[in-house]
């Protein structure tokens, strides 16, 4: 049975109307592990399937212009919300946001659509649990894209091995007053984190903090974090990374690599290098403007890469195009 809804839970009508206006799609709805995940699929039934998976704390509107622009060239799209996110319900304890929670939800999405030949675009917490349900149901997949994302121990990016600012939000007193009281994560973090701030500010804030505008529904912005293995003797997700990342580095699937050129959570010298080291094969790196939310600044110029990719790859394999 499907687990009570979280109050307040809305759909993609229920928003201001300049959010609306940028992500005008029908909200639906599945049942993923007794939570309520939220989803836009739009497109061809029967056109290849494109899967767009974010990260913390975004939501699906990330992807709006990515959207457009592969919709424009005929794909379907597909677009959840991780649960703790945007339209999707947000539970309040802690345990239930667990990596393996995270990925086992985007699995049961793939199952519940029956979704196949499915391209994955990862970001952000995207590639930890988008790459997890690929290893799961890999008869899924067909192709796989990675921005601003990682799959490992080693390297850590600098910026999450810093005390200041990373380390010291996410501290047990500290990350619940600043992250979860003041929403400082979905507002100034996301506004430091792209490259036309103001654009951003004006167009696309609201669409953010709108979404977690309750202290109670931003448990996942502060706890999702710690997750991050930081080579410290505390870290609780070393074993799980070292599994993610032996089964990434066998997959054989067509790849690209799409970064931006300012980022500095994960930068594309260490760490778009570095999956050119786990995947020889793949294509790219395409470096686009961008810090850590690449979308907001380049969202077009990605969706017209990922269309690339997505004929190069049905040629390939003699799918459908």
């Amino acid at each position: 049975m499907e687990a009570a809804l979280n109050p307040v839970a809305r759909s993609i009508e229920d928003l201001p109307p300049a959010v609306r206006s940028q992500y005008p799609y029908r909200s639906r709805f599945v049942s993923v592990n007794g939570w309520r995940m939220h989803y836009v699929d739009e497109g061809p039934v029967d056109a290849p399937p494109v899967l767009l998976l974010h990260g913390n704390p975004a939501w699906g509107f990330l992807w709006r212009d990515v959207v457009a622009a592969l919709l424009a060239a005929g794909r379907r799209v597909i677009v959840p919300d991780q649960i703790g996110f945007g339209l999707s319900e947000k539970p309040h304890a802690h345990g239930v946001h667990t990596l393996d929670n995270h990925t086992a939800n985007l699995v049961a999405l793939l199952d519940a659509l029956d979704l196949r030949g499915v391209t994955f675009v990862c970001h952000d917490w995207g590639g930890p649990t988008g790459l997890g349900a690929v290893l799961t149901r890999p008869g899924r997949a067909a192709a796989v894209a990675v921005m601003s994302t990682w799959a490992w121990v080693e390297p850590v990016s600098e910026f999450h091995r810093g005390v200041l600012p990373w380390r010291l939000m996410h501290a047990p007193l500290v990350g619940p007053y600043l992250l979860g009281r003041h929403a400082a994560m979905p507002g100034r973090g996301m506004y430091l984190s792209v490259v036309d701030r103001s654009r951003f500010a004006e167009q696309a804030e609201l669409a953010y903090t709108t979404v977690l505008g309750d202290p109670d529904e931003r448990t996942l912005t502060w706890t999702w974090p710690r997750s991050i293995p930081v080579g410290l003797p505390s870290d609780r997700t070393t074993a799980r990374f070292e599994w993610l990342e032996e089964g990434v580095r066998a997959l054989r699937l067509p790849a690209t690599v799409i970064w931006g050129r300012e980022d500095d959570v994960f930068a594309p010298e260490v760490f778009a290098a570095h999956w050119h080291e786990v995947w020889p094969h793949a294509e790219g790196t395409h470096l686009v403007t961008g810090r850590h939310f690449l979308q907001e600044d380049s969202g077009a110029e990605i969706g017209r890469l990922l269309v690339d990719f997505t004929d190069r790859t049905a040629a390939a394999t003699g799918g459908p195009r």
